[in-house]
């Protein structure tokens, strides 16, 4: 596929009402100017980590779960963090969805929620059934519908009455200061998110055309651009303006049955490349684990049906602690993954050169990538729930993602890259040698 195909794509990231969500809570409860710092830093470090991990994965023509695999961690290894990858996208699947629900469930209350959520968690279903083709037709024709909606909501927002009459965008909350805790504060909450908007195009990024591979950097940047800076930008206008936290409901106060319809096209645009994803990550774990086959689409039913469990079970009351937890596993993973091919193989010439992800020419673990990502992940765990100080709470996933990167050269290191390869192999095309 086209890199413009593959971008459009990854737009069903950036378009999640989601981040306009982020821009709102932290604008209203640590300051717009914190957290547009925190927004940038965002756009930094997340567009560089998925730019060179999307990099690698169309050199190699393999997901991030298989790179996983000749990356550090072996065959089982691997499929260990694709379970842990799956259920991050089932998670944000329920997230996304409760967006949804919402917001029509305040424009249409004598429908009970429960059945909205039956109804919008089936339907991304059939709109996964036939794989990556499917997706890109769909993102195609409703991404000039976000736009219009977009852009009628930013029109009707001048209109409004504002919460709010100063300059949205220097608005402080009494007492909160620029800096500090409160920025450490919109840093952890970004990084709750950045692990995966970082890893997300990887899975889109392997069916790129060779002669593309340059484009990466756009595929990298252009979803976390939008993600962090355009979205995330307007959620902090949105939410200051109209001092509502909740896009589910400044939406549909601002297009009335208009913002219904703006908030299922997006967050179904998010939606099925959350399930697409999972049931990738799923089919990898079963099949290595326990030899069970039956299938993508099997997965795709499965990955709905448990997102509609957690949107019954009430996920969303949970979505603080979910991000924490979540930043500090991806953010250590993403960080494994480009030191082990920047580091490790590139600079110390550790390991094959190449990206291999056959069962047979693989050790089921490599304490590299594995060591690594369980000590880095276990010590950010206990720094985010407050054990290792203040600052280290703020900033677990970032401690978490620079222990990673230590340990990562550590083991190779004191292993000699054993673990790597159980057999030579000499049919993988120069190509794919990292460059």
């Amino acid at each position: 596929m086209s890199w413009l195909s593959i971008t459009n794509i990854t737009f069903g990231i950036a378009t999640a009402i989601f981040y306009f969500q982020l821009g709102s809570v932290m604008a209203l409860q640590f300051g717009a100017v914190n957290a547009i710092i925190s927004s940038l830093y965002a756009i930094v470090v997340a567009g560089i980590l998925s730019t060179y991990i999307s990099y690698l994965s169309a050199k190699s023509g393999l997901n991030v779960n298989l790179l996983s695999r000749g990356g550090g961690f072996g065959y089982i290894g691997a499929s260990l963090t694709s379970l842990i990858y799956a259920s991050n996208f089932i998670m944000y699947c329920a997230f996304e969805g409760m967006i949804l629900v919402y917001a029509l469930h305040a424009f249409f209350p004598s429908i009970p929620m429960w059945v909205y959520i039956l109804i919008f968690g089936t339907v991304v279903i059939p709109l996964n059934w036939f794989g990556i083709k499917q997706l890109d037709k769909l993102q195609k024709w409703s991404l000039p519908l976000f736009f219009v909606f977009l852009a009628a909501a930013i029109v009707m927002a001048f209109f409004v009455t504002p919460a709010y009459s100063g300059n949205v965008f220097t608005y402080m909350p009494e007492g909160v200061q620029v800096g500090g805790t409160a920025l450490l504060l919109c840093i952890g909450i970004h990084h709750g998110i950045m692990g995966l908007t970082a890893l997300i195009p990887s899975d889109y990024a392997r069916f790129l055309k060779p002669k593309d591979i340059k484009a990466t950097v756009a595929i990298g940047f252009i979803p976390q651009i939008f993600c962090y800076g355009v979205m995330g930008g307007l959620g902090i206008w949105f939410g200051v303006l109209l001092n509502e936290p909740n896009p589910g409901v400044y939406i549909v106060h601002l297009l009335a049955l208009g913002g219904a319809l703006f908030t299922l096209i997006t967050q179904l645009r998010i939606n099925v490349t959350n399930i697409y994803s999972s049931s990738l990550s799923l089919s990898n774990f079963f099949e290595n684990v326990v030899k069970f086959k039956p299938g993508r689409r099997f997965w795709v039913v499965a990955s709905g049906v448990v997102a509609i469990v957690l949107m019954l079970g009430g996920i969303v009351d949970h979505l603080d602690t979910a991000l924490t937890f979540q930043g500090v596993f991806l953010l250590a993973w993403a960080s494994i993954l480009v030191t082990d091919a920047l580091v490790v193989k590139k600079l110390l010439r550790i390991g094959p050169g190449y990206y291999e992800a056959r069962q047979s020419n693989l050790f089921r673990w490599n304490p590299v990538g594995v060591t690594a990502l369980v000590v880095s992940s276990l010590l950010g765990t206990i720094a985010a729930l407050g054990f290792m100080g203040e600052f280290l709470e703020s900033t677990a996933a970032f401690f978490a993602s620079v222990l990673a990167a230590i340990l990562t050269v550590a083991v190779a290191l004191a292993t000699k890259g054993h673990f790597y390869i159980r057999n030579e192999t000499h049919d993988i095309p120069q190509k794919d040698h990292i460059a």
